[in-house]
């Protein structure tokens, strides 16, 4: 490290699992170096990552060729890990002494809650300016009593040390500027969808089709995300039963329900139109050869890849949740339907299948309202707040 590079100002990017960093911060990443910090990096890089174990090496490679400093913290995704929390907080604490940063930006949950618990004392030894990013507060409107039990006090005590807190729905918006204490809370329209990359076409649609066993002319519906109870998958497939029509369904991601949903998919004798491919990192390709973006879940802060299937102008079938409802407009972009409700998306499951024209309508409408949750847009957002401190 030569003289100057030793008199840069320090930050640390700071989630849970670090494919978070990789999918949903490489532009605030980017944003900070061309601002001058040396920036630093700390996540769980060995488990609990929604992306494959290749991937995550990979992205730990970038990074040190990007000059960033890494540290890999066993950050648990569940709170009875309780040997995992301890070790990471004694490496937060270590971290923070040694490296006196200016800026500490966190995401996620646990690691966020762990990260500000831990960087209390240097926030006012070292004056460094705390950030978090909530991608979704686990308590929401229609949450279980037991996530309003757990995590809103945890988070309102942490919004007592933190300096700047961003929402990225209305709904956690309006509910932390009221009930919150953090000094500044601000909204920002999500992490930002690359326009450019998701509306061109690549590739042979129907090669990818064939590839995949998707006749041409059945309807092909996709859903992208991890497989787990949260993302909902199983209301499609109940929906595409209880349909009884062709409709293929593909499901790119991994999880602990992969199982679960093939065996469901086999009992109802549709497995031969259910395919799931795993992660993926053709997405974009994916877009361009389907017919429709199915997004079930129980909870989303707000989505990125709902945004991505916009921006390739995809019809959605999503559920009526925060987040959702921020994207998507019922009846112009596509529909909304109550996440349990599987006679509802049984039931707008048939109209798209029968109405072509509606389906090129809805997503006409969707490609034109993603601009407004382009990346340009959200980096010109993210670098205005970075100035700030």
């Amino acid at each position: 490290m030569d003289f100057a590079d030793a008199q840069k100002p320090k930050m640390l990017m700071t989630a849970s699992v670090a494919s978070m960093i990789d999918l949903f911060n490489m532009n605030n990443i980017e944003i900070l170096q061309s601002m001058g910090y040396e920036v630093h990096v700390a996540a769980n890089f060995q488990a609990g990552n929604i992306t494959s174990r290749e991937r995550v090496s990979e992205f730990k490679e970038k990074l040190i060729s990007l000059g960033i400093k890494v540290f890999d913290i066993p950050i648990p995704r569940n709170l009875s890990a309780v040997g995992s929390i301890i070790k990471s907080c004694r490496m937060f604490r270590k971290i923070y002494v040694e490296n006196h940063y200016k800026l500490i930006h966190c995401h996620s949950p646990i690691g966020g809650v762990l990260a500000r618990l831990c960087a209390r004392k240097i926030r006012e030894k070292d004056g460094a300016e705390l950030i978090y990013t909530a991608h979704g507060f686990h308590f929401y409107k229609g949450a279980p009593l037991s996530c309003w039990l757990l995590y809103y006090p945890i988070e309102r005590l942490c919004s007592l040390f933190t300096d700047l807190l961003i929402t990225i729905n209305q709904e956690d918006f309006l509910f932390a500027k009221k009930h919150l204490r953090s000094k500044d809370t601000v909204y920002v329209q999500g992490v930002g969808v690359d326009l450019l990359k998701f509306s061109e076409i690549k590739g042979s649609p129907d090669k990818l089709r064939a590839e995949l066993g998707i006749p041409n002319d059945a309807l092909s519906a996709i859903t992208v995300g991890e497989l787990n109870k949260n993302k909902n998958q199983k209301t499609i497939i109940k929906a595409i039963h209880k349909n009884n029509s062709d409709i293929h369904y593909i499901l790119a991601g991994f999880g602990r329900e992969e199982q679960r949903l093939y065996k469901l998919s086999k009992k109802f004798g549709i497995a031969e139109r259910v395919h799931f491919l795993g992660y993926r990192n053709d997405i974009s390709a994916l877009f361009c050869c389907v017919d429709l973006f199915c997004f079930p879940s129980f909870r989303e802060g707000l989505s990125l890849s709902l945004m991505e299937a916009m921006t390739s102008g995809l019809p959605i079938l999503c559920s009526d949740i925060r987040g959702n409802r921020d994207l998507i407009v019922d009846g112009k972009g596509g529909f909304l339907c109550p996440p349990r409700d599987v006679s509802a998306f049984a039931e707008r499951l048939k109209i798209l299948n029968n109405d072509p024209a509606l389906r090129e309508s809805f997503g006409a409408f969707n490609a034109e309202r993603a601009k407004f949750f382009s990346s340009d847009a959200v980096r010109t957002k993210m670098r205005e707040i970075y100035k700030k401190i």
